[in-house]
């Protein structure tokens, strides 16, 4: 019988985990927080306390993915500590809403960079989007390792052309900060900044920074996953944390804050102004790298949840099949890609399901997190290979901010919000009606 090879190396899955969390957001997001909080200081704090949580959230789930090393992650850690249904849930939002629309946006967004260097219809971005996906899941059905080379080769590829930008800012640019006028402490409590901006700019930020849990979906494939799993969330989320704080003062020093929030192309504009229009094509390129080789991290570990879920019989039975040469799911992979393809063709872009992603996928890890007191209180003798740096605090940091998080777009994107659950719902009669035909 064909099984999941073991193939990832730790570089690898450092490779998948930063590679998830560096997409397109750190090129456009900025302009958003900085709209929202016009404080230089309180934008770099937002990011620090982001990449707090994403560090704390790589803690937790690193405790969770020693415990538990096979294919899947989330979904495992979710069915273990409330039962099949939540996981089940989980699975069906990833599949019809987080990744495959995820992708979808993603290919339509490197299409569209694409489109810098050579003039494409809207028809034509779309071609070209699907196009992609093609390709990226023809390179994820051949074989693990080629997926790993892949997302190893584009994730150095991204880096270079962000720490490009981040030594154009420090080098060439003169500063616009301001940090003794526009102090964090007088920003936050001056009548004038409302918290909603605050919540408006942690949507941004926590997108950005989402991506470090990818590492445990393919940790089934991983050579040593209770080992590598851990340390490559943790280095991948400190890493990242670093990236984005230095980037953002990087534009800083090529932009004022209002000449940011006002920008649509930030990273473009950015460079732009030291080194002319030949930036642009740098940033489109670099951009374009981003965000093809993002799409091909989330074609590569995703599937792995679908596979899970078919093999505990919540899913069409078909996804659990392994390609006998190749040793990939690699219907799950297909069928993925064949949903992301018709979102691409029937919506085109991404922009108005984003808060409700977002939205969903946190709800979602709050509950993830929270599995790790299930387990210590269920499972105390279970062996760990590493346990939570910080407990119980880094968890119960994690949850908090997930849980405001949650509750602040309740209130503020409540349409969104609410479209996010009645997704979750239509979940439930699929569950029961797999469950039973399962029997």
């Amino acid at each position: 019988m064909a099984q999941l090879k073991k193939e990832l190396s730790r570089f690898d899955l450092i490779m998948i985990a930063i590679g998830s969390m560096i997409g397109s957001g750190i090129f456009l997001t900025p302009s958003i927080i900085a709209r929202a909080i016009p404080f230089p200081s309180l934008i770099i704090f937002i990011w620090f306390i982001g990449g707090l949580q994403a560090l704390c959230g790589a803690l937790t789930f690193a405790e969770l993915g020693s415990m538990m090393p096979g294919a899947g992650g989330v979904y495992v850690y979710l069915s273990e500590g409330y039962g099949k249904l939540a996981g089940f849930l989980y699975g069906w939002a990833y599949f019809l809403v987080v990744n495959t629309g995820g992708i979808a946006a993603l290919s339509v967004a490197f299409a569209t960079y694409l489109g810098y260097f050579i003039h494409f219809s809207p028809i034509g971005i779309k071609i070209v989007a699907v196009t992609g996906i093609f390709i990226l899941t023809v390179i994820n059905v051949y074989g693990v390792k080629v997926g790993g080379i892949f997302s190893d080769l584009f994730t150095l590829l991204k880096l270079l052309g962000i720490f490009g930008v981040i030594l154009i800012g420090f080098i060439l640019g003169s500063s616009h900060l301001n940090f003794i006028g526009t102090s964090f402490s007088i920003s936050i409590f001056n009548k004038g900044t409302e918290w909603s901006g605050i919540a408006v700019a942690m949507v941004g930020v926590l997108w950005s920074y989402g991506g470090w849990q990818h590492a445990t979906y393919t940790a089934g494939e991983a050579k040593n996953a209770k080992r590598d799993v851990p340390i490559a969330m943790i280095i991948a989320a400190s890493a990242v944390t670093a990236i984005y704080v230095l980037i953002n003062i990087a534009y800083m020093y090529l932009l004022p804050v209002n000449s940011i929030g006002a920008s649509s192309s930030l990273a473009a504009d950015a460079v732009r102004t030291v080194i002319g229009p030949a930036g642009g094509g740098l940033i489109a390129l670099a951009i374009f790298i981003s965000t093809f080789g993002t799409a091909g991290i989330y074609t590569l570990t995703a599937p792995r949840i679908y596979f899970a879920m078919a093999s505990d019989g919540i899913f069409f039975r078909k996804v659990s099949s392994i390609h006998p040469k190749y040793n990939t799911p690699y219907y799950a992979i297909i069928i993925q890609s064949a949903w992301a393809i018709v979102l691409v063709l029937f919506w085109g872009t991404f922009e108005n399901l984003i808060s409700y992603v977002v939205f969903t996928d946190w709800i979602f890890f709050a509950l993830t997190a929270a599995t790790i007191f299930i387990f210590r209180k269920k499972m105390p003798g279970a062996k760990r290979d590493y346990k939570a740096l910080g407990y119980p605090f880094t968890p119960l940091f994690f949850i908090a901010i997930a849980v405001w998080f949650v509750l602040s777009t309740l209130i503020e994107k409540p349409q969104q919000a609410i479209a996010g659950i009645i997704m979750l719902g239509l979940g439930l009669p699929v569950y029961f009606y797999w469950k039973k035909n399962s029997k």
